[in-house]
């Protein structure tokens, strides 16, 4: 404990500093931490400067008890914690149980400039959220992904320069596209250390959008992602029928396009088949390089399994790599999933790994699911009826449209987990209570109409 009278209100910082240090990572104190400056400590009172509101409110919510902890450690009293805002406000916002700043102490000229992760002109060694797995040296080039490993390695030469921004990476579930996409980031990084990079998947990005709107803190949520250097979001198609969040990315994608800053989408389809996403927002994805990662042939398939049995220092004869490359065809992911199964196996049961084991993996090995969602069941409905897309989500009240348009409703809510919003949305923006209605005139009709009553057996059937 220090003497009150007799420390400054740094030196009584830097002590609960020290405390702090040890009980987190290094990146959440450079991040969460470093920011903050000691203004004044008086009559058990601190007051601490925080760059934002967004800044303040995560600090009191996920730090207060710690800070709290370390306060009263080194100062052997129960303490009050005071913040004051700079950057946005000049109305200071404490914690609602804490009093107000009534004063507003003048800094001296070295602090005049404070350290911030939501400023662009700071260098920060924040969390990237970077795999640091999927690396270039570990991706494994094939006919199927030379084209987005090349674009990778002159984006990361050159982040925002190059004709591939954005790059727009799309595929099948497992092809690689996460495992590219944290490459590029990662060299980008080890080639720039100064650039603020970070990978965030689109449904981490929808739920931090929806807690800035419901705590007003939209602003700090814009500044901080338009602080970025590159941005590398994952499986964009989740923005479908979220006009909200595409509208605000659209915000985001015009601020770091124009200054030039990366950005890197992948997606399970190529932009054209994004239903329920703005135009506006399919022009931008198609102004850089849009490239498909398809599934890996069986060279590549042969080279990922020898990489990953090397890598692992595995003992695996050639003629199970090949029976493994021949009969595992859909995606990487497949292919690591039956070379853990075997080693397992062969560890527990003291089994030698022989074809005979792998025929016997690989026929445990439960095939991919049909990914089920509302764009694949009207696509269904929509050839059942022989009726196109455009007449499916069309206002047309017609008997020969509004039926099956009922129908891919009523499956859509029966089939899937989408809200009925993002069901009324995708087919034909209409409200939640229509899907609704939809849903219970279909299963009225179903128990009277025994033709209606077949159809959706049918198509039942093709979603099962």
């Amino acid at each position: 404990m220090i003497e009150k009278s007799m420390c400054s209100v740094i030196d009584l910082w830097n002590e609960c500093l020290s405390i702090i240090k040890n009980r987190i990572s290094e990146s959440v104190f450079v991040t969460w931490f470093k920011p903050i400056i000691p203004l004044n400590y008086d009559k058990k009172e601190i007051i601490l400067q925080v760059p934002t509101m967004f800044f303040y409110e995560y600090i009191e919510e996920k730090y207060s008890d710690l800070i709290r902890a370390a306060l009263n450690t080194v100062t052997g009293e129960d303490t009050v914690l005071l913040y004051r805002v700079l950057m946005d406000r000049d109305i200071n916002t404490p914690h609602s149980d804490v009093p107000a700043i009534s004063h507003k102490p003048q800094l001296p000229a070295r602090q005049q400039k404070v350290f911030s992760p939501f400023e662009n002109t700071v260098n920060v060694n924040f969390d990237s959220q970077l795999n640091e797995t999927y690396t270039f040296d570990s991706f494994v080039e094939g006919n199927s992904n030379k084209l987005v490993r090349s674009a990778g390695l002159n984006i990361a030469q050159n982040p925002g320069k190059t004709v591939f921004n954005p790059l727009f990476i799309f595929g099948n579930s497992g092809v690689g596209k996460t495992h590219i996409s944290n490459a590029i980031g990662i060299e980008t990084k080890k080639q720039n250390p100064h650039k603020r990079i970070l990978y965030v998947s689109a449904n981490l990005f929808q739920i931090q959008y929806t807690d800035a709107v419901r705590t007003n803190n939209q602003n700090d949520f814009l500044n901080f992602y338009q602080s970025l250097d590159m941005l590398i979001i994952d499986d964009i198609h989740e923005f479908m029928s979220k006009p909200g969040t595409q509208n605000t990315f659209f915000n985001i994608f015009n601020h770091l396009h124009r200054l030039g800053k990366q950005i890197i989408l992948t997606c399970d389809r190529q932009p054209l088949e994004l239903k329920g996403m703005e135009e506006r927002l399919l022009t931008r994805f198609r102004w850089g390089l849009t490239a498909e990662i398809t599934k890996p042939d069986i060279e590549l398939r042969n080279n990922i399994l020898r990489y990953k049995i090397k890598n692992n220092n595995l003992l695996i004869s050639e003629d199970v790599i090949s029976f493994i490359a021949d009969n595992v065809t859909e995606n990487i992911r497949d292919l690591e999933g039956v070379l853990i199964s075997l080693l397992a196996h062969s560890t527990i049961n003291n089994e030698e790994i022989s074809v005979e084991l792998a025929k016997k993996i690989i026929n445990l090995t439960p095939k991919e699911k049909k990914k089920i969602n509302i764009e694949y069941i009207c696509d269904l409905v929509c050839e059942h009826y022989s009726v196109s897309q455009d007449d499916l989500c069309s206002k047309s009240r017609k008997a020969i449209v509004a039926q099956p348009r009922q129908v891919a409703m009523y499956l859509a809510r029966k089939h899937t987990s989408y809200s009925l919003d993002t069901i009324a949305n995708t087919i034909g923006n209409r409200t939640h209570a229509t899907v609704i209605h939809s849903c219970k005139l279909i299963e009225s009709l179903i128990k009277q109409d025994k033709l209606l009553k077949n159809d959706i057996q049918m198509l039942e059937a093709r979603i099962k």
